[in-house]
């Protein structure tokens, strides 16, 4: 764990729960692409740097998941770093209690008030295409969260961030975190299409063949959307609809579970809802869901 493995040219990333990418721009310059979980997994990728005679200019942050940004606060304080997130990423990076309010839709208690789901606070900036480095550009990836991005390199290597989940994860949870159903499905049919020399997801293994894995993920949401269809053919909550997903995909309960799988249960709904599959009804002081 946390080796440095060279994908092509002056493209590498860190091996590590989250991969994180690393970028040489010129003499001992580096830039990071996300930084790690906390402030272990920023200790390590200094330790990583300094090995190297490396000088960390920035962090690029794919999106403000605090395991894609744990180690922003460490390593910013450590070396000076400039850290540049998307859109509206950018805010939860900055104020990180943003992620478990958003997901649990209050004000967090404090089982979800931890470095899981809630980052140290660093200091960041938009990014935009101005400020990368030359050789690189941004790949829009909206769906996993809101504004997610990739990158390719100058060596043509594509930073997948988290748009694609392993065969084994998939195998084994069946439901991976999704914000926004529509923009994933649209992000996976353009990725399936994309040409690169070497692709690095952060939650599967590096490759240069991902089109097979990019099915294999369609296929996935695809069943889950069709199972919650199935699902409402007699009005059901959004609690009944979660604990049937529960169930069906042997998932153990807990806040952080149910706040992360409920999160995307209530995004499959809402966009079988938009997309004419179901129907929400007012019933009893309850919002339920049926067939359309």
């Amino acid at each position: 764990m946390y080796e440095l493995i060279q994908a092509a040219g002056d493209s590498y990333y860190i091996e590590s729960p989250a991969k994180v990418g690393l970028v040489k721009v010129g003499g001992n310059n580096v830039v990071l692409i996300d930084s790690g979980s906390d402030k272990d997994a920023g200790r390590r990728i200094r330790q990583i740097l300094d090995a190297n005679g490396w000088k960390l200019r920035a962090i690029l942050n794919t999106h403000s998941n605090a395991d894609h940004i744990g180690g922003n606060s460490y390593l910013q304080k450590q070396t000076g770093c400039r850290i540049f997130v998307p859109g509206i990423e950018c805010c939860f990076t900055k104020y990180p209690v943003l992620e478990p309010s958003f997901l649990y839709g209050g004000y967090p208690p404090q089982s979800l008030r931890h470095k899981f789901l809630m980052a140290k606070e660093s200091e960041p900036e938009y990014l935009s295409e101005d400020v990368l480095p030359d050789g690189m550009e941004i790949i829009p990836l909206k769906g996993h969260f809101f504004d997610m991005v990739g990158f390719r390199t100058s060596d043509d290597v594509v930073y997948l961030a988290d748009c694609l989940s392993s065969r084994e994860t998939l195998e084994k949870y069946g439901v991976t975190f999704i914000y926004d159903v529509g923009a994933y499905l649209q992000t996976l049919s353009a990725v399936h299409d994309l040409e690169g020399r070497m692709f690095v997801p952060a939650h599967a293994a590096a490759s240069a063949e991902i089109k097979k894995l990019v099915e294999y993920n369609i296929a996935k949401v695809n069943e889950i959307a069709d199972r919650i269809c199935d699902a409402c053919s007699d009005p059901i909550s959004s609690d009944e609809v979660i604990r049937m997903v529960f169930r069906l995909y042997g998932l153990t309960m807990s806040m952080q579970q149910y706040v992360l799988v409920g999160s995307t249960v209530r995004s499959y709904l809402a966009w079988l809802m938009d997309a004419g599959r179901i129907d929400a009804i007012a019933e009893d002081g309850m919002i339920l869901w049926r067939k359309a």
